[in-house]
């Protein structure tokens, strides 16, 4: 697998090469979500389980907005909530109920969680219908979404369960009435996703506000999702997203590179 070429900033030396480059990686999504306008002031989280053996992961620090997120200000905190690595910042509670859901159960495939709250994919999460078959990034996720029933702004531990239960192995998850979540093995990987599924919700609203929506069949949207996610697993040397993410680090760069200090 080939990974995009990162800012060569000096690393801290109680962090390993590994989770430096994590934080690097983790830190360029959060400018990137801010880029994209898919920011709720400084609500949502991206986060990423740190390689070796003890469970612990990255969150953006309470109270920042996306844009003031860097490599060496992600807070690393275990999944019973403490702060593993002094930080002058918290977190948020909310945040950290819904990702230690997830990363308590880690697999391969949802090392990296994202969940945002944007106004599409509010919008779809308030509908009874959920996601729509009517575009081509919507069938990437043809039998690989989920649905969490809303329980209140996730502040109690007990929902844990039932998170996990609900996303039952799947790769993206519309948690109703309040917003969207994608994992994946890699952060480019579960950005893609965030990326699609956004966009999917984005085309749902816009076409359904100008006319009657055209639902693709389930035998056809069952093969293009299929077809466009094996079309992303194969690009030459790369993994799922990582050929996307590489062009996206470079736009960041050129941008504002102060996110890998």
């Amino acid at each position: 697998m080939m990974k995009p070429t990162l800012p060569k900033n000096p690393k801290p030396d109680y962090w390993s090469d590994a989770e430096w480059r994590l934080r690097i990686e983790l830190a360029a999504a959060y400018r990137l979500v801010d880029h994209f306008g898919w920011t709720e002031l400084i609500y949502g989280h991206l986060t990423a389980h740190v390689p070796g053996e003890e469970p612990h992961f990255l969150i953006n620090p309470y109270g920042l907005n996306y844009d003031e997120v860097t490599a060496s200000n992600l807070v690393k905190i275990d999944v019973d909530g403490n702060i593993v690595d002094a930080s002058d910042y918290n977190v948020n509670k909310a945040g950290f109920v819904i990702h230690s859901a997830i990363h308590m159960h880690a697999t391969e495939e949802n090392r990296v969680v994202m969940h945002t709250h944007t106004r599409a994919g509010m919008a779809v999460a308030a509908l009874k219908e959920g996601l729509q078959q009517v575009s081509m990034n919507a069938t990437s996720f043809y039998g690989d979404i989920a649905y969490h029933d809303y329980e209140g702004p996730s502040l109690y531990l007990d929902e844990r369960d039932r998170l996990v239960a609900s996303l039952d192995g799947k790769h993206a998850m519309i948690l109703k009435n309040h917003g969207l979540m994608t994992v994946g093995k890699t952060v480019a990987a579960a950005f893609q996703r965030l990326y699609r599924l956004e966009r999917a919700c984005q085309v749902q609203i816009d076409a359904g506000a100008a006319g009657t929506l055209n639902v693709i069949s389930d035998n056809v949207a069952a093969k293009s999702g299929a077809d466009t996610n094996a079309f992303a697993e194969s690009e030459d040397g790369f993994g799922y997203g990582e050929l996307e993410y590489a062009a996206l680090i470079r736009k960041m760069v050129r941008l504002d590179a102060s996110y890998a200090a």
